[in-house]
């Protein structure tokens, strides 16, 4: 009964009405693309950044994983160390290149100074903040969706309330049978709206909560990388 409505309130509607349709459902694939894509680049970044965290914390050198040249694609916690790696050996080293002389050379440097350590700190404070941008990315459509969708299903109702008005007016005859065709169509794309907005607002806030979640993650990291550095690395005055 549900499928015969909407496809009988889907004739009935004008002209105007069924463009509108034609972009809400072109909102709803975009949406939930932006959901599913999402939801799976947040699973991959949560799996390979616990796979890099675990061997990173089995080595009490934070240089070695870099050393070892071993890559976590999809990781935004090894992006933030790759960028942390890379500023330190150039302040050390001069270098940022890992060949078959980096292990002598990084042994006869010498350690940096706290303004230099400051310039690695800052390296990964941008790698925190691309990391982010990363996962915040295309956020915009779903929001939109959510914020949009109902007031363009709004849109359509109104139009089409207006039209059928307009009709019975016109054919100087205000019974249900003369009304209800125009109605109903009418009202077809606030139903369809909502049926985008509704899990675009449920997709977005799981979202938001778990980008959010990762970028703490990324910045507790970033923390506890730059203590290991400077615990190695950084040379203070009377130590």
């Amino acid at each position: 009964m549900l499928a015969i409505g909407l496809l009988y309130a889907f004739q009935e509607s004008t002209l105007e009405g069924k463009i509108i349709l034609l972009a809400l459902f072109f909102a709803s694939i975009f949406s939930w693309s932006v959901m599913v894509t999402k939801i799976r680049v947040l699973q991959q970044a949560k799996r390979r950044s616990r796979q890099f965290a675990s061997i990173f914390r089995r080595d009490r050198n934070p240089l070695h994983v870099f050393e070892r040249g071993i890559s976590f694609e999809g990781s935004p916690l090894f992006e933030i160390y790759e960028a942390g790696c890379k500023e330190l050996c150039l302040q050390m080293l001069g270098s940022t290149d890992v060949d078959d002389t980096y292990a002598a050379r990084l042994e006869s440097a010498e350690k940096i100074s706290p303004s230099q350590m400051r310039a690695v700190e800052a390296a990964m404070e941008r790698a925190v903040g691309e990391s982010a941008l990363k996962l915040e990315a295309q956020m915009i459509i779903l929001s939109t969706a959510v914020s949009g969708a109902p007031f363009l299903g709004l849109l359509g109702t109104v139009w089409g309330v207006m039209d059928a008005f307009s009709g019975v007016a016109q054919a100087g005859s205000a019974n249900l049978s003369a009304m209800a065709p125009g109605v109903a169509g009418a009202l077809i794309t606030t139903v369809t709206g909502l049926l985008v907005a509704i899990p675009a607002m449920f997709g977005y806030n799981f979202l938001v909560v778990s980008v959010r979640s990762m970028v703490v993650r990324c910045e507790n990291f970033s923390a506890e990388l730059a203590s290991a550095f400077d615990h190695h690395f950084v040379e203070y005055d009377g130590r």
